[in-house]
């Protein structure tokens, strides 16, 4: 599947809507999200990567997972000094059943990893997919997860997302 740039402003929407309101986004108060430091957008994408592919560790499964790269958002400041890095990603497993384990795993082991889940349980959707919402205050970064036990084949949506970064001085925002 190609993502072009509508879906990243779609799943950026989602991700800023959603993640809003957890415990990171709550650390400066409603609406604005904490400071995830200083960084260059592509230094930051590479450790939002980085945090995806640690998560990805604690499936305990085997399974594809998408070729999404992350992207560059505005984060309700300058947006010529800072940004927010999103990155959006799927799991699809060999065995579609064991997903609902993978979600408890996730619960349980992701606290062990330096997370806090601020949510766990069925969304307002239809379906009631399962979803999970945990922050990582020291990498000040948050991740949903949504399980698609409905979906033909079932899968994970991911959507991992910083603070707001700020470019080191005399640098620029990189945007992609």
């Amino acid at each position: 599947m190609k993502s072009g740039p509508n879906a990243k402003v779609f799943f950026v929407s989602i991700a800023l809507t959603s993640l809003l309101g957890c415990g990171m986004a709550d650390a400066k108060g409603a609406g604005e999200l904490p400071s995830a430091g200083t960084s260059t957008s592509l230094a930051a994408a590479d450790q939002a990567e980085k945090i995806s592919s640690e998560i990805r560790d604690v499936f305990g499964i085997k399974g594809k997972t998408s070729v999404t790269g992350p992207g560059v958002s505005e984060c309700g400041k300058d947006p010529d000094k800072y940004f927010q890095i999103f990155h959006p990603w799927s799991f699809s497993p060999e065995s579609p059943e064991k997903l609902g384990a993978v979600m408890e795993r996730l619960k349980e082991e992701l606290p062990k990893h330096g997370w806090k889940a601020v949510e766990y349980g069925p969304d307002g959707s239809k379906n009631k997919n399962v979803r999970l919402i945990a922050d990582n205050d020291e990498k000040r970064h948050s991740v949903k997860i949504w399980h698609y036990a409905k979906r033909n084949p079932p899968k994970l949506g991911l959507m991992v997302v910083s603070g707001c970064y700020q470019v080191p001085d005399g640098e620029k925002v990189y945007r992609f």
